[in-house]
Parts: structure tokens; C-alpha cells; sequence
């Protein structure tokens, strides 16, 4: 395993840069092939491992698979014969699937990692299984075994804000016989029913009857933009570094992921949204960012849940801003690729910052400076890029472990951070 080793930004970070694209439109416009037989072109695909999985998956499945660069071509019927898929470190693979292969004809068993394999899987099984699935956990998680079933349609009210639940109920109600109504507390990221084009009724239930629904070859090609989850870093590395100025150009600007930029706003960030334009029903923008002091800020729901993956970042941010920041409705975090909520916070402590954690709360105050530390992230991508941005505004050494591990959403990641901070990275094998 490789380490990362960074060292504090001497000179103020400037330019432009791009990030790779959307991992969760990439992965859902992939696996929608499975429902058309034409060629499904996606330009600016995200070049992680987790949508890699997700393309071999598909591959496992019938469909032909060509890539160059971060250009996906999917063409080919699905044969969907019965086979075993392994999933790596992908719950928006596996869960997704399980919505889609749920009203197959056929039988599969789905795999994981060692990461995955502890990650909940029941929350996705039960509304399936209402619908008729047949699905069998490991102690509630993978491996899992699906055997095709007939489908008819729910109506179900999700206790819990996921929007892989709600995908995969949805996959599986273009299967499944009379429409399925799906409501959830509030809104979750909705690019499933974007792509679908579904719309959410006045009183917040979605409506999904698979004779009104038409998914075509043409309508889920489409150019994917920026992930916003991995331009969280570049907006938190220029906060962090004093007289920085850095844009991140064509970054999602869906109205359910740039919760984390309203929150940075809030507390007083110079962000600004431009050039914003639409296409292929998702709303685009370019990010311009310019170092200046914080304020501290309170996260709950229904903002904690949509911008779950950026909270490490923005505990990062925490400790520079004036006062004592609150994260509060955070404990999904504890089921995400890591318990990243207790790293989150142990990783703060090592690094000198003051933490308080109760339950699924934490809090952090700002009280300047930061020292380099050893960090834990335990394969979790998200944790080894924040904290690799912590390092540029620490004293010392900052060495992340794993530091591989960010080829699950961001290959470029480490080569792009030393052409945005020259001489601040260092990886070691």
C-alpha cells in the first residue's frame, strides 16, 4: 500500500481545473443500458474504480463495453444469464442492481469487497421484496442472491433518506405490473427520476407506471458533468490557503448536491456559481472560489443528508472557521465506505483540533492552526483527499495511509493536487 506525504502550501494556489465526471449520473445512465439495445455514448464518464465495476458488471451481463480515456460506449442487448457479479467497492453498483436484476429472469449472486461487504443491504432487500423479489442476504449485507421474480407495483413510504433506495425501487417499478409510488421525508439526489424524467407530485410521492415510461439509447448518451463531491476538495483547498483563487469548471449544479456551497456561503466563503447552463436535464456550472475568513456553521437534515460526502471536507473547513461549527443527523456516515464519522473526528484530534462527538453529532471549533499527522482513513477515498487538503494548511508532515485508495472516485486526484500545489505532494510506495 502506498502513502501520501504533503507538506504546508507555501505559495497561494491559482488556476483552473476540472474533475472527473459525476460518479452517481455515471453510474445510473450505465446501468439504464441494460433496458435498451441501441449504443448508449457517455462522454466524460468518471474514471474511478467503483464506476469501472459497474461497466464489468454490464459486461458480466451481455452488454459490450468500449472505453477510451473517459469516453463510454455501451451497446449490445443484455442477456442478463445467471452468473456471479462482483461489485468491489460499489454500493450504488450493488444496490442498483439489485433493483434491476430483481425482475430478471435468472439467477445471481452479488459481491463486494471486504468494505462493501459490511455495508447494509437490507434497507434496499425490504421495499424489493414487497414488490415481490426474491432476495437473499448474508446477515443483512453481501453476498447477496437474487433470483428473478414477477414484480408488481408499491406504494411505500422510505423510512430513511437514501437515494439508492429510492433508485433502486424505481429500476425495479419499470419491471414490475401497475405504477409504484414511492415518498421519501425530503429530497434526496434525483437523478434517476431526471434521467427518467419523472416528475415528483405536489404531494412529494413519485410516480413511476412503467406503460408511461420509455427509456431510449439516445436519452441516456449524454456528456456527464463534473462530480461536485470531488470539486469539494479544490473549493476547501483554496478556503484553507491564504490569497488562493481557484475555478472548477462545468461541476454539477443539481439543485439536491450543492447543498455543501449554500452551507459555505452562508458562512461568509467567496463562492460563486457561473455560467450555469442545462443539458441533457442536469444543470451545470462553473465554480470560482477565493480565499477569505469563515464563520461557523450548523448542518442538520435534510442539508446533512445532501451533503453527506462532503462533510469530511467540511469538518476540515470546521476548524478554521470563527466558533464552533455543528454536523448534526450525521450518522450515516458510520455505514459508509468506512465508519467515517469516528475517523472524521479521531483524525481532527491527531491533526490538533478540538472535536466534540455525541452520538451522531460532532462539533468543531476553530483555534488556528493545524499540525501534520499520521492519517487513518481505512481505504476510505473521501477521508485521504480531505485531509490531503488539510495537510496544505498544516505544520509539519501530513502522511496518509492508503493513499491509493482515492482511485475509487478520482485517479488524477494526487497528480492534479501537485499541478494545483506545486511541491506539496509526495507518494510513496
Amino acid at each position: 500500500m502506498s502513502r501520501a506525504v504533503i507538506t504546508k502550501a507555501r505559495s497561494p494556489l491559482r488556476g483552473t481545473t476540472t474533475v472527473p465526471g459525476d460518479k452517481s449520473i455515471s453510474h445510473r445512465r450505465a446501468l439504464l443500458s441494460l433496458f435498451v439495445d441501441g449504443d448508449v455514448r457517455l462522454a466524460h464518464f468518471n474514471t474511478g474504480a467503483d464506476c469501472a465495476c459497474t461497466l464489468e458488471c454490464l459486461e458480466r451481463l451481455g452488454k459490450t463495453v468500449a472505453q477510451r480515456d473517459d469516453e463510454v460506449t455501451i451497446s449490445g442487448a443484455a442477456e442478463c444469464a445467471p452468473c456471479s457479479l462482483d461489485c468491489g467497492n460499489s454500493g450504488t453498483t450493488a444496490r442498483l442492481l439489485m433493483g434491476i436484476l430483481a425482475g430478471c429472469e435468472g439467477q445471481w449472486t452479488l459481491t463486494g469487497d471486504d468494505s462493501l461487504s459490511r455495508r447494509p443491504m437490507e434497507r434496499v432487500a425490504e421495499p424489493l421484496r414487497r414488490m415481490g423479489a426474491r432476495i437473499e442476504l448474508t446477515g443483512g449485507r453481501l453476498p447477496a442472491q437474487i433470483t428473478g421474480a414477477r414484480l408488481r407495483g408499491i406504494e411505500y413510504h422510505s423510512p430513511l433518506p437514501s437515494a439508492q433506495v429510492k433508485s433502486a425501487v424505481l429500476l425495479a417499478a419499470l419491471q414490475a405490473e401497475g405504477a409504484t409510488r414511492f415518498r421519501e421525508s425530503f429530497l434526496t439526489r434525483d437523478h434517476t427520476e431526471r434521467i427518467l424524467r419523472i416528475a415528483r407530485g405536489t404531494d412529494g410521492w413519485i410516480v413511476l407506471d412503467p406503460g408511461s415510461v420509455r427509456v431510449h439509447a439516445a436519452s441516456l448518451s449524454a456528456r456527464i458533468p463534473g462530480d461536485p463531491s470531488s470539486a469539494a476538495f479544490w473549493i476547501a483547498a483554496a478556503l484553507l490557503v491564504p490569497d488562493s483563487a481557484v475555478k472548477v469548471d462545468g461541476v454539477l449544479a443539481n439543485p439536491t448536491r450543492v447543498a455543501y456551497i449554500e452551507v459555505l456561503q452562508h458562512a461568509g466563503a467567496q463562492l460563486v456559481m457561473e455560467n450555469q447552463s442545462e443539458r441533457d436535464n442536469e444543470s451545470c456550472a462553473d465554480l470560482s472560489v477565493r480565499h477569505g475568513t469563515l464563520r461557523a456553521f450548523t448542518i442538520r437534515n435534510p442539508r446533512a443528508a445532501q451533503c453527506l460526502d462532503e462533510i469530511p471536507a467540511l469538518a476540515v473547513l470546521a476548524t478554521q472557521a470563527s466558533g464552533t461549527s455543528e454536523f448534526r443527523d450525521v450518522g450515516e456516515l458510520r455505514v459508509k465506505e468506512s465508519n467515517r464519522l469516528d475517523l472524521t473526528a479521531r483524525n481532527l484530534r491527531r491533526m490538533g483540533a478540538s472535536v466534540e462527538q455525541d452520538g451522531d453529532r460532532i462539533a468543531v471549533t476553530g483555534q488556528g492552526p493545524l499540525r501534520g499527522a499520521e492519517i487513518e482513513t481505512a481505504g476510505d477515498h473521501r477521508l485521504a483527499m480531505a485531509f490531503a487538503i488539510a495537510g496544505l494548511a498544516a505544520e509539519g508532515r501530513t502522511v496518509i495511509q492508503n493513499a491509493e485508495c482515492v482511485a475509487v472516485s478520482y485517479p488524477e486526484f494526487w497528480s492534479e493536487l501537485e499541478r494545483v500545489a506545486p511541491g506539496t505532494v509526495r507518494v510513496e510506495p
